[in-house]
């Protein structure tokens, strides 16, 4: 395999050039004004608003990841259509006046699922993602035939709007193999990218060390220290621009934190600190958006795991309903001041909410009854992964009926990812945690039917544990004794339609504290609008056939944000799968709750 040719000629040059130091525009000295909008966190519908608004900020570009594994849910079945069609955000894009750059991965962290990895590729047995490994690359080829040649008939020579694509994405900060990197590079090139191509990686010498590529500009990602981050890469890449393809404005949150805020002063001040120091600037996050379903990711402290919550506001300048918040103003004066952002674009009102109300529990359905009900069982002679079973995301419930003698016995769960609410003889008996988790369990001379509803709480998307596999991955012990004979529900909730959840709505009626709920919403007309679940303690909800996403009450968030393109006039239904605690009403909200708020802080670890 030949892994570093010469680019191709260009019909035309690349839109983006730069030469002593500076970065120009079809000739001309230019600044990049970007701010990252993720097309698979925002409902279609809203595309073109929430377009408009960046432009607003005094933005002249947009960037966006492509998540691999939001487009091919199975091997083999790539989809550009609906919610995945790139074509058309990109040319939303255009007519909005914005220059397009593209991040094709084809891993893209983003607090996005298993960092937009497939999970039915990182699971097969011996699968090395993000390196020159063979059967990865044949992967990411495939992919790559499907995808880049989209991105390459939108690019600025050929009458689109996407000046640039970068190379995979903080590559300094996973590995070291520049093999990979340049067979990333020239997969791009081979199959028609001739714009800018550059590399982003966080402002140390490791990573600039490990994620660079010869011959292609260096970017670098931060949220402070602008001039240490621009003397650093002037230092070692004389002769290119100082270009911040990521400053965080703003942070993400992980469920039982606090709510993560920069304040808009010191936003605004870092952008002046990059504008000053001669760069270029992407904002990260320009508008967050949300993480639908269940594609929120995880982190991993090298202790436990820390799930992301499904708001992904990130405290951004365009809220996540599209609000503009007091950074969007901070940040749009420092522009206009700076750069000579443009400031005659209007400044469009915030988007209309529903009037706040409450909306009573009509419905409910027992919890185990109702899961059983949906699917049919998979047997097998011991516990296998959510990846032997073909499910990426959401439960399995597992259920086996082994003897226990008289006395008190000790089970045990080995490989346990991530959480498991445990039942005998359908009583709840315990709450596991990831790896190894035990519980005591009381025998009297018979069999007991022992299940266990694994939660995939999402995968992790940076870091060595990238591509770890779910559900429970070693085995159940009783005592010494292991566990066989095991049935097993698949559960992969981001997959059902609307006659699998009201199925499931409608099993059977409840019988204890966790199940399925339901609740009638009826509409003159669709909006905007926040969800509460008060009293309710864990679990998901839908609105009509779609998956929102997750709620816990250990926050931060206690609101989810409800698109109004989801809603119809008439009538609505809403439907909650809550796996502890029912509560006996849902309630709607004209403003988010995302929680008590803690001040962000840069850290390079």
């Amino acid at each position: 395999m030949t892994l570093s040719l010469p680019r191709p000629a260009a019909a035309t040059r690349p839109a983006l050039t730069f030469a002593d130091g500076t970065l120009r525009r079809d000739g001309r000295p230019h600044r990049v004004l970007s701010g990252s909008l993720h097309y698979f966190r925002v409902h279609p519908g809203q595309w073109a608003d929430r377009l408009q608004r960046l432009a607003a900020l005094g933005l002249n570009t947009v960037d966006t990841y492509v998540p691999w594994n939001f487009h091919e849910r199975a091997p083999g079945d790539v989809r550009f259509d609906g919610w995945r069609d790139l074509t058309r955000f990109v040319r939303l894009a255009d007519d909005a006046g914005l220059d397009v750059i593209v991040r094709p991965g084809p891993y893209i962290c983003a607090e996005w699922d298993n960092g937009g990895l497939p999970a039915w590729l990182t699971g097969i047995p011996g699968m090395r993602p993000r390196s020159s490994h063979g059967p990865f690359l044949e992967a990411v080829g495939r992919w790559f035939d499907a995808l880049v040649p989209r991105i390459a008939a939108l690019q600025a020579a050929r009458g689109g709007p996407v000046v640039a694509v970068q190379i995979e994405n903080e590559y300094g900060s996973y590995g070291d193999d520049h093999t990979y990197l340049a067979w990333v590079r020239d997969a791009l090139v081979e199959r028609g990218v001739t714009e800018l191509l550059y590399t982003a990686d966080g402002p140390t010498p490791l990573m600039l060390d490990g994620g660079t590529v010869p011959g292609e500009l260096a970017a670098v990602t931060f949220g402070s220290r602008p001039e240490q981050a621009a003397a650093l890469l002037r230092s070692r890449r004389p002769g290119e621009p100082f270009f911040c393809a990521e400053f965080w404005n703003g942070w993400f949150d992980h469920w039982g934190e606090k709510h993560h805020v920069r304040p808009a002063a010191g936003a605004a001040e870092g952008v002046g600190g990059i504008l000053r120091s001669g760069g270029s600037v992407s904002l990260y996050m320009a508008h967050g958006g949300t993480n639908f379903g269940l594609w929120a990711g995880a982190n991993h402290d090298g202790e436990t795991l820390r799930p992301t919550v499904t708001s992904y506001d990130s405290d951004a300048p365009i809220a996540e309903h599209g609000a503009l918040t007091d950074k969007f103003h901070a940040v749009r004066e420092q522009l206009a001041a700076l750069a000579g952002a443009p400031v005659t674009r209007p400044v469009p009102a915030d988007p209309p909410l529903l009037a706040p109300r409450d909306l009573p529990v009509t419905r409910r359905a027992a919890l185990l009854t109702a899961l059983r009900s949906v699917t049919e069982p998979v047997r097998a002679a011991a516990p296998l992964s959510f990846e032997e079973l073909g499910q990426s995301s959401g439960l399995v419930l597992y259920a086996a009926e082994p003897l226990l003698p008289p006395g008190r016995h000790e089970v045990t769960v080995t490989g346990l990812h991530d959480r498991a609410q445990v039942f005998a003889d359908g009583a709840p008996v315990a709450v596991l945690d990831r790896e190894t988790a035990s519980f005591a369990l009381a025998g009297r001379g018979e069999r007991v039917r022992l299940e266990l509803l694994v939660e995939n709480q999402g995968r992790i998307n940076y870091g060595p544990l990238l591509g770890q596999g779910k559900g429970i991955l070693g085995g159940v012990r009783v005592d010494r004794r292991l566990v066989h004979n095991w049935t097993m529900y698949r559960l992969p909730l981001d997959e059902w339609s609307g006659p699998d959840t009201a199925r499931a709505a409608t099993a059977a009626p409840c019988d204890g504290r966790a199940g399925f709920a339901t609740a009638p919403l009826i509409l003159d007309e669709p909006a905007d609008t926040f969800l509460g679940l008060p009293g309710f303690a864990k679990g998901f909800v839908w609105v009509n056939d779609t998956l929102l996403g997750r709620y816990w009450e250990i926050g931060p968030q206690t609101t989810l944000y409800v698109p109004g393109p989801l809603l119809r006039r008439g009538e609505n239904t809403l439907t909650v799968l809550e796996l502890e605690r029912f509560g006996d009403r849902l309630t709607l909200h004209d403003r988010p709750a995302l929680g008590p708020p803690e001040e962000y802080v840069e850290t390079f670890d």
